[in-house]
């Protein structure tokens, strides 16, 4: 006959164990009101990535406002109908850099703080 205890300490090492695996992938220190340190997991998810796509979207979005203020509107849109009529990249990348109006009113407030 097994221990009585056994199914109890099972399921102690199994939550402990859980709780290791939890905090090899990042730890949180924090002090209790009575000074006892205790660790926690990192808490992991989506909030990385999509917080690296939003800077990559700001920063197209830059990038094609000081391309418009420094070549122009018409220079600009010359280069990108170029690219339309190019290869299947070409013309995804003259997709996401056709002049939106996010895109002209930055490079227009950016004319403004330069004069």
């Amino acid at each position: 006959m097994a221990y009585a205890g056994s199914q109890q300490l099972e399921k102690r090492v199994t939550k402990i164990e859980a709780r290791r695996r939890a905090l090899s992938h990042g730890v949180v220190y924090s002090v209790n009101q009575d000074g006892l340190i205790i660790a926690r997991p990192r808490r992991r998810g989506m909030r990385r990535p999509l917080h690296l796509a939003f800077f990559a979207l700001g920063g197209v979005i830059a990038f094609k406002a000081v391309l418009y203020a420094t070549l122009g509107g018409a220079t600009y849109t010359n280069r990108v109908d170029d690219l339309a009529s190019g290869t299947v990249i070409e013309q995804a990348g003259a997709w996401i850099m056709a002049a939106d109006p996010v895109t002209v009113w930055l490079a227009i407030q950016g004319k403004m703080l330069l004069r």
